[in-house]
């Protein structure tokens, strides 16, 4: 079984396409976006202390300095805290994790102090899918930090590490469950966990559910939680294709859909850049811009072999580079991640493993060293740069026979192309 639970999808290379005639690669794929209105909203940045989250929350977010919202938590924030089921689309880099996770916090800390209540109460009352063990673990943190003077409890339940730790929580009763939807069927079918009484119910990057092959399992989990009148059930991802908001009317008739910023499209903030150029090239070209650069860069490949081969010869040159992909362990990949963000390496190559919903701040460039074979990945993978209003840039790498694949991005998204 793979580590998170979903079978692995295959991973096709742009850098081994074959320059001879024949059938080449489709263009970049688009996938057709729903057009639903969005519901009012006014995303005019409230202070958090305007709002009514518990207090203790609002302690959490002073000392965290968080002031004001953020557009799409100005948007979400009113109807999540009033219990509305909510389908929420915008940027990357725009704070959708606050706008879902106090909503959550706060009606459970309410409920408690209205009991009088100051422990779990036996069994999981938030479940939270998250498509990628990083993503949870990240999610899991931020409960953490928000929730650090309130006595929550929460689990991040993910493949890849041994299940007994994570039978324990559940066994026990954590207030908050954060998971990948694979791991989390494999305890469900050991009849571990207590999902009976769920009152909320989220799921975060709700397209990469898709594209992993998730859907099936989010399917399952929900047919395993209390009927969507009886729970507030959430959704969040950049890109709401039409197949995504099937999926969501049927967990969530009748939710309210917001709809903050482009419908499609990485941040404004972004610059964009392309260079055609022969394979034997783009290793030295690479390394060359890392060097002058001297700022963090996330580098964009399509396979895990790749992934490791360039990690490889970045270091040759001199560059403190380190690979993530699905096969390398849980550990590895964290203390990658955490090195990255510590600054102890200035460059993580990696596969679309990190493309979607990590919060890395500062990273200063994105490099698809491989075309991406579809545009939303390409919206996902430059989304790590460019976030939180920051200025950011893409470049995209492409061989001569590739120039199609980078004219159906510039159509969509703009390109300046350098020499």
């Amino acid at each position: 079984m793979h580590q998170d639970g979903a079978t692995p999808q295959p991973e096709v290379s742009s850098a081994a396409l074959p320059e001879k005639a024949g059938p080449k690669p489709k263009a970049p794929t688009q996938r057709t976006i729903s057009n639903r209105p969005s519901a009012p909203f006014d995303e005019t940045p409230l202070p958090f202390a305007s709002l009514t989250i518990d207090e203790s929350l609002r302690d959490a977010l002073d000392q965290r300095g968080f002031v004001q919202t953020t557009p799409i938590q100005s948007a979400v924030l009113p109807y999540a805290l009033a219990g509305k089921d909510v389908i929420g689309c915008a940027q990357t880099g725009t704070g959708k994790t606050a706008a879902y996770l106090l909503p959550i916090l706060t009606r459970l800390l309410r409920e408690d102090r209205a009991d009088g209540l100051k422990t779990s109460r036996g069994h999981t009352r938030a479940l939270i899918l998250a498509p990628t063990r990083e993503l949870a673990t990240q999610i899991d943190d931020e409960i953490q930090g928000f929730a650090y003077h309130a006595p929550l409890s929460s689990v991040a339940v993910y493949g890849g590490v041994p299940m007994d730790p994570q039978e324990r929580a559940l066994k026990a009763g954590v207030d908050i469950v954060v998971a990948t939807p694979g791991r989390l069927l494999d305890h469900q079918r050991s009849k571990v966990g207590d999902y009976s009484k769920l009152e909320m119910f989220v799921l975060d990057e709700a397209d990469r559910m898709m594209d992993m092959g998730f859907w099936p399992d989010v399917q399952r989990i929900a047919a395993l939680l209390p009927p969507s009148t009886h729970r507030q059930t959430m959704l969040f991802s950049a890109t709401m294709p039409e197949e995504v908001m099937k999926f969501a009317d049927a967990l969530a008739p009748g939710a309210i859909f917001l709809q903050v910023g482009s419908r499609r499209g990485p941040a404004q903030t972004i610059t964009h850049e392309a260079r055609v150029m022969q394979l034997r090239d783009k290793v030295p070209f690479l390394a060359k811009i890392l060097r002058r650069g001297r700022t963090t860069a996330i580098v964009f490949v399509n396979t895990k072999i790749g992934c490791d081969r360039l990690a490889t010869q970045l270091r040759k040159f001199g560059l403190h580079a380190e690979a993530i992909h699905a096969d390398r362990t849980q550990d590895a990949r964290t203390r990658a991640l955490e090195a990255f963000r510590a600054g102890h390496i200035r460059v993580l190559v990696a596969t679309d493993v990190a493309a979607r919903g990590l919060d890395i701040e500062s990273v200063g460039i994105v490099v698809n060293y491989e075309v991406p074979r579809s545009l939303d990945t390409y919206v996902h993978r430059v989304g790590r740069t460019g976030r939180n209003e920051e200025l950011g840039h893409a470049l995209t790498l492409a061989e001569p026979s590739e120039q199609y694949l980078l004219n159906a991005i510039e159509k969509s998204f703009g390109l300046t192309f350098i020499d």
